[in-house]
């Protein structure tokens, strides 16, 4: 790729939601929002390499992207109370702030989420608006067919234009029903940077930074809330082994075998420190507060070996948790317990790929190589990510040894 591309695909990453939210707030219109931030892209697609890449790649796609937009709104004459309203952009002076939440891209996550719109085409909505993530990216996210999350998303933006829907900023008793979408959302967009579906990169880290960010700022705008307190936990004690997550030949390196010595104890610390503040509240957990929980008994063992393995067991899982909590089983009660675990949650989550890793590693202890095969086979089948199919790869190929 030529300089103008990989500038081009650098300012995706970094200015997509930066340029969608911007026009979100000024043009309170989500699909000219998109469609003028997605003219803005291809602008750049055919002027840069002629042109140069511009000195301030943002601030370019940002006028680009405000330009197209009022030009859409002057050819559409019947919109004209939205064109008058698009003037505002000459105006120099910052926004005054509206509502509970001031920043535009958690803003935008919570006028996505809303409460008319079902949770699956609310975070399938944002990760598109929000990330620019690809349909087929967003719907190995959600474990459905690439088909499936096209209409999703198809049917959410009729219900939008049909329902007129007003995407209007979140006030206070807003922020509290909405929130549930978002979190979720937020972690969505982590484990999309976490483990990358596509591409050649198998960490997105502009994702990962980007939802911590917003896990920061839910926390501030939610100090008391005990699943805010859980996913900005989980995501901190997950990037917290990033450095130690892929090898240098580009292989994903197990929990297992990663070095330790390698893990931020900073982010290890704040992580730990988030998850014994909520447990003392005493309250039931939720599902980010379990899912922490389990992160924080593995990064307090200084090796795999010294792991608290029947605390994991303990913890009250939902699918995927059980899925996790499948692993502890298997160190406590042997491979064949795991595998019973592993079978029961199959049919919920056929299509995640970690299942079927899970399976192939525990039949590969009981000495089923065939199944093991088959099951590592599926595992690639189902994963993009260049360092996890490579050790798929090599653990699938050591069985012939």
């Amino acid at each position: 790729m030529d300089q103008a591309g990989l500038a081009i695909a650098r300012a995706h990453r970094s200015e997509w939601s930066r340029v969608v939210a911007g026009l979100a707030r000024r043009f309170g219109d989500l699909d000219l929002a998109e469609d003028a931030a997605g003219e803005a892209f291809l602008a750049a697609v055919e002027r840069w390499p002629r042109e140069g890449v511009p000195p301030n790649p943002g601030g370019w796609l940002t006028t680009t992207a405000t330009r197209r937009a009022i030009d859409r709104l002057r050819r559409e004459e019947q919109r004209h109370g939205k064109h008058e309203a698009a003037l505002m952009v000459f105006d120099d002076s910052p926004p005054e702030p509206a509502g509970a939440v001031d920043d535009d891209r958690l803003r935008l996550l919570f006028t996505c989420c809303h409460p008319a719109l079902a949770m699956e085409a609310r975070a399938a909505l944002t990760l598109r608006l929000v990330t620019g993530l690809a349909v087929a990216d967003i719907a190995r996210a959600f474990l459905v067919p690439e088909s499936t999350m096209a209409q999703r998303l198809t049917r959410a933006k009729r219900k939008i234009r049909v329902a007129r829907i007003p995407y209007r900023v979140p006030s206070e008793a807003d922020v509290g029903e909405r929130l549930q979408g978002v979190l979720t959302v937020v972690y969505l967009v982590f484990n999309e940077g976490y483990l990358a579906g596509s591409g050649a990169e198998p960490v997105r880290r502009e994702l990962t930074d980007e939802a911590i960010r917003l896990g920061r700022l839910l926390r501030e705008l939610r100090p008391d809330d005990g699943e805010v307190a859980g996913l900005l936990a989980l995501m901190l004690l997950a990037e917290a082994r990033r450095p130690a997550r892929v090898s240098p030949s580009g292989e994903l390196v197990t929990l297992d075998r990663q070095d330790r010595a390698a893990w931020h104890r900073d982010l290890i610390d704040e992580g730990h420190a988030l998850v014994r503040e909520r447990a003392a509240t005493g309250e039931a957990p939720g599902r980010f507060q379990l899912l922490a929980a389990m992160s924080a008994v593995h990064t307090a063992a200084s090796t795999a070996r010294e792991t608290d393995w029947p605390r994991i067991v303990a913890l009250d899982p939902s699918p995927i948790v059980r899925l996790n909590r499948a692993v502890a089983i298997g160190e406590v009660h042997g491979p064949g317990a795991a595998l019973a675990e592993v079978d029961r949650v199959a049919v919920e989550i056929d299509g995640y790929h970690a299942l079927h890793a899970t399976r192939a590693d525990l039949l590969r202890r009981l000495g089923r190589r065939d199944e093991a095969r088959a099951a590592y086979d599926r595992a690639l089948e189902l994963t993009s990510n260049a360092a996890e199919r490579a050790y798929l790869a090599r653990r699938r190929d050591e069985l012939d040894e």
